[in-house]
């Protein structure tokens, strides 16, 4: 029997030159979006588009997991 993972993990952090770039930890999914809000959103639904049609059993998905979010941020200096 094989483990089934029950979330989705993703990372948004900031881009090169301006924006965010939304990237998933468990699927070859990446995007971009000029707020936060916006790159979530791009995450979602590449994530979606991603699996649509897929058997999430085989993904090792459980089904209909939810997809939680990490922002990384720039290191704070004093």
């Amino acid at each position: 029997m094989s483990v089934r993972r029950f979330t989705i993990q993703g990372v948004i952090y900031p881009g090169d030159q301006q924006g965010y770039v939304g990237e998933c930890l468990d699927l070859a999914v990446v995007t971009q979006g000029r707020t936060l809000d916006e790159t979530a959103q791009n995450l979602r639904e590449a994530i979606q588009l991603h699996l649509e049609g897929e058997d999430l059993g085989e993904l090792g998905l459980a089904p209909n997991p939810p997809l939680l979010i990490t922002f990384e941020m720039e290191p704070v200096s004093a």
